[in-house]
């Protein structure tokens, strides 16, 4: 039994929003200091077969920490310390938001997942990008997700995703276009092929570069198509899938199903691959996959249907810090014993 076994039930006992904050700060008190660099040592996995090369940089490992976790970028380098090959920030706005009203995060634990309707509760881009252009980085890529703020009209998103863009374009080594959170009213409808074409035309014309998009699940193919054709005639460079879900499989067991906001965690795993193999059938662009991914098994096959890498969030919530470290172990074996000299190999293997 491990330190976070210990742990993890006096965490959840407190509200989960709490218990993000505590974490939090104990990654704070750490970052910079000597433990972050014994973390360092006790969770990465160093092995060049693990390397993946994508959006003009070299990720040591394909296994991330999605946006979300750290919405203000206050500690990507301990969040790297734990053996992730690259930290997703944001989502940042342009407007500094205190996000829905609390409780707005919900554990379904016998499920293994999270609901949140978090809102985009961030400190926005001036302050965010203020930090990111101070602080240290991680000597890992660092991603920008960038949303829509709540008081933005629809019409004028463009500009609103711009006004963020500008200030954090110097620190990170690729962005995010997030129009799939199901928080904000009306973002979503930002998914439809004119809207894409004016928001990422926008950020193309203004040297966003590497720019990607993160898509819903919950589209139907015939729209998310439109996307990718966008991702084509804009020459973008990735595309992340998927975000959280409004949907409710039938499977799940916890009294939370109930509450309104995103699903994320093992319930909507299936969904994720199944999206990303769609995704990666039409495009040729790398995917990042995202999407209940908490166990070697799950990314490797999310590898196989086409993500060049993936990331989590709630599986951290339930499997605790050494979870990146197992999962690239794991990912080595299954090299090994599937004959993959290289993660990249291994990329879209079940769809050829």
């Amino acid at each position: 039994m491990g330190a976070y076994d210990l742990l993890k039930p006096a965490l959840f006992r407190l509200p989960p929003e709490t218990a993000h904050g505590l974490i939090h700060r104990l990654l704070a008190g750490v970052q910079g200091t000597p433990v972050c660099s014994a973390f360092a040592d006790r969770y990465g996995v160093d092995d060049e077969r693990l390397t993946v090369d994508a959006f003009g940089s070299t990720f040591p490992n394909p296994v991330g920490v999605a946006a979300g976790f750290d919405k203000n970028a206050h500690v990507p380098r301990a969040l790297a310390s734990l053996g992730f090959g690259h930290v997703e920030v944001g989502g940042v706005t342009a407007e500094r938001q205190p996000g829905n009203p609390r409780p707005r995060l919900f554990r379904l634990p016998e499920d293994e997942a999270l609901v949140n309707r978090m809102g985009f509760n961030n400190e926005g881009a001036d302050r965010v990008g203020k930090r990111l252009n101070r602080d240290a980085l991680p000597d890992v890529p660092v991603g920008i997700n960038i949303g829509k703020s709540k008081s933005t009209p629809l019409d004028d998103a463009a500009d609103d995703y711009l006004y963020t863009y500008e200030r954090v374009a110097d620190a990170g080594d690729y962005f995010v276009v997030n129009v799939s959170s199901p928080n904000t009213p009306g973002l979503r409808e930002l998914q439809n092929r004119a809207a894409l074409e004016r928001i990422l035309g926008t950020l193309d014309d203004a040297g966003a570069d590497p720019l990607l998009v993160k898509l819903s699940p919950d589209l139907q193919e015939p729209v998310v198509a439109d996307a990718l054709d966008v991702v084509d005639d804009l020459d973008l460079d990735g595309v992340i899938a998927t975000n959280t879900t409004t949907s409710r499989p039938d499977s799940l067991r916890s009294h939370n199903r109930a509450e309104r906001g995103g699903l994320s965690g093992k319930p909507i795993e299936s969904l994720a691959t199944g999206r990303i193999r769609f995704v990666a059938e039409r495009t040729d662009v790398p995917v990042i996959g995202v999407g209940g991914v908490s166990d070697a098994a799950g990314a490797y096959e999310k590898i196989r249907a086409g993500a060049s890498l993936v990331q989590l969030y709630t599986g951290l919530v339930y499997e605790g810090p050494g979870l990146a470290r197992d999962i690239n172990e794991g990912l080595l074996k299954r090299l090994e014993r599937d004959g993959f000299d290289s993660v990249g190999d291994a990329v879209g293997a079940d769809l050829s």
